[in-house]
C-alpha cells in the first residue's frame, strides 16, 4: 500500500534508552507558565497525570514528531485524531498551499464549503444537510440547541465518561482532562445548566430506561460517544446503541452521535457505518480539516431547517467553512473515500500493536487490560475489563505515569493521561508497530519497579 509517505522504515530502528535532553522545551514551559493559565493552551498537555513537564513539538512527518530539542518520537496521537494519514501528507499540504494564495479567508460562502457538504452528505449515513464550524465543542453545543429548538424540550442526556468538549451542558460528570485536572464538575457551570444535564453510566442501557421514564417528554436528545475516546478507549456493548435507537425512537428523542474522534477514523462513515446504527444527528471534527480548526453538525433534513437563516435555531461563526481548512480537509476526505484499504491496513496495524502489547504485559503477570477497535486503542493498567468509567477509573495512574516517560524515553510518544485513546495513523509501519510493542514490553516491566 502506497500511504506511507516513503519514509524510511530503519528511520526509528534504534530506540532511545538514555535520558532526553529537554533544554528547549523545559526553557520554553517556564516561559509559557508565566503567561499562560498552566503554560498550555489545552489541559492535558500539561503533563499532571504522569509526571514531569510537557514536550514541545516543533515538526512533524508520517509517523514521527520531532521536538524543539530535535528528540524523535513515534506518535500515537496524531493531534488528537486527525492525523489519520499521518503528518505532512502530500495531498494535504499542496491543497493547503493552494487555497492560501487565493486568501485565508472570506466571511463569505465559497465553492469548497458546498463541495465539502456534497462530501459529507455522501459519506456519513445519517447526515442529510450539514452546518461547518470551528470546533468540536462548537458542533457539539449548536447540536443540542438544535435538538432543543427542534423538540421543544430542555433536557439533556449524557453518559459518564463522555465528552463532548467544554461546553457548560457538557461540563458534567465529563471525561478526559476533566477526570485528570479537577472535580468532573467544572466550577463557572451554573445550577440551572447541570439541572438540564441528565448524566447515565456508559452501557446501562436500564438505567437510560428509567431516566428517560422518570422525565417523560423533557428530554430533548441523547448524545453519545457511540466510541469513547475520553475515558480511554471504550467500547459499547453489543445492544447498547440499537437500544438507544430505539429509546429515542419510541419516546421522539433526538439521538445525536458525537463523532468527532471516530467521523471518517473507523469507517468512511464512522461509527454509525460500521455499528449500523443511524442517529438523527451526528457532530464531526478531527479529520474533516485535515489538523486544520473544524467541526460540523448535521443530521435529518428537519432538524437541520430550524438552523437560522431557514429556523429559528440561532448558530453563527465569521470563520465557519474557512477556505484554508476545506481545502485540507476535502483533500482529507477525498483520499480516504478513494482508499477504502486505508482502514484494512489501520484495523490490521493497531490490532497487531495491540495484541502484542497484550501479550508482552501477560507474560510479564502485569495487571493489564487492552481495548481496541479499528485504529484507537488504550492501555488500562486494570485487571478488570473496561466498559464505563467507574471500571476506567480502576487503573493504577501511577503505574500508567511510569509507564508513559519509560516509553518517551524510548522514543514513543503516547497520550498523557491514562484516560485518553490512542490514534494509528497509516504512515505507522510494519517496522514501527515492532519498534512499539519493543518499547512497551521494556516499559512495562520498568513500571512494575
Amino acid at each position: 500500500m502506497n500511504i506511507n509517505l516513503n519514509l524510511s522504515t530503519t528511520q526509528h530502528s534504534t530506540m532511545q534508552h538514555t535520558m532526553l535532553n529537554k533544554t528547549q522545551s523545559q526553557h520554553l514551559f517556564a516561559k509559557a507558565k508565566e503567561i499562560i493559565p498552566g503554560g498550555v493552551n489545552s489541559p492535558v498537555r500539561a503533563f499532571k497525570a504522569v509526571g514531569g513537564n510537557p514536550i514541545f513539538m516543533k515538526s512533524a512527518k508520517g509517523a514521527y514528531l520531532i521536538d524543539e530539542d530535535n528528540n524523535t518520537y513515534i506518535d500515537l496521537i496524531g493531534s488528537w485524531g486527525p492525523m489519520i494519514l499521518g503528518h505532512a501528507f502530500p495531498a494535504i499540504e499542496n491543497a493547503i498551499f493552494e487555497a492560501v494564495k487565493g486568501s485565508t479567508s472570506f466571511g463569505a460562502p465559497s465553492r469548497r464549503e458546498v463541495e465539502m457538504a456534497e462530501l459529507i452528505v455522501e459519506m456519513v449515513p445519517s447526515i442529510e444537510k450539514v452546518r461547518m464550524v470551528n470546533s468540536g465543542t462548537e458542533a457539539c453545543m449548536s447540536a443540542i440547541r438544535a435538538a432543543r429548538g427542534y423538540t421543544g424540550r430542555n433536557k439533556i442526556v449524557k453518559f459518564e465518561g463522555c465528552y463532548h468538549g467544554h461546553g457548560d451542558s457538557f461540563l458534567i460528570a465529563a471525561g478526559s482532562g476533566a477526570i485528570t485536572n479537577g472535580e468532573p464538575d467544572s466550577l463557572g457551570v451554573t445550577t440551572g445548566v447541570a439541572n438540564d444535564t441528565l448524566t447515565a453510566p456508559y452501557n446501562d442501557l436500564s438505567f437510560v430506561e428509567k431516566l428517560v421514564a422518570a422525565n417523560h417528554h423533557q428530554i430533548a436528545c441523547i448524545i453519545i460517544e457511540p466510541v469513547v475516546g475520553n475515558m480511554g478507549c471504550v467500547l459499547p456493548k453489543a445492544g447498547f446503541l440499537q437500544g438507544l435507537r430505539d429509546i429515542c425512537t419510541k419516546n421522539n428523542i433526538v439521538l445525536i452521535f458525537d463523532e468527532v474522534m471516530t467521523g471518517f477514523r473507523l469507517a468512511k462513515g464512522g461509527a454509525q457505518e460500521r455499528f449500523g446504527i443511524v442517529p438523527d444527528m451526528t457532530t464531526l471534527g478531527k479529520i474533516i480539516g485535515g489538523g486544520l480548526p473544524v467541526g460540523a453538525y448535521g443530521g435529518k433534513t428537519e432538524i437541520m431547517d430550524c438552523i437560522s437563516p431557514v429556523g429559528k435555531v440561532y448558530q453563527a461563526g465569521t470563520l465557519s467553512g474557512n477556505p484554508v481548512a476545506m481545502a485540507a480537509g476535502l483533500a482529507m476526505l477525498n483520499h480516504l473515500n478513494s482508499h477504502p484499504e486505508v482502514y484494512t491496513y489501520l484495523d490490521a496495524i493497531t490490532e497487531k500493536m495491540a495484541k502484542g502489547i497484550e501479550v508482552g504485559a501477560a507474560k510479564l503477570g502485569v495487571n493489564f487490560t487492552v481495548n481496541q477497535i479499528g485504529s484507537m486503542y488504550s492501555l488500562f493498567f486494570t485487571a478488570s475489563k473496561v466498559t464505563n468509567l467507574e471500571q476506567a477509573k480502576t487503573a493504577n495512574t501511577a503505574q500508567f505515569g511510569r509507564y508513559f516517560n519509560n516509553m518517551l524515553e524510548r522514543g514513543v510518544y503516547l497520550a498523557p493521561s491514562q484516560y485518553e485513546s490512542l490514534f494509528v495513523s497509516a504512515a505507522i509501519t510494519h517496522d514501527i508497530a515492532d519498534a512499539i510493542i519493543a518499547a512497551s514490553n521494556e516499559s512495562l516491566a520498568m513500571a512494575l519497579d
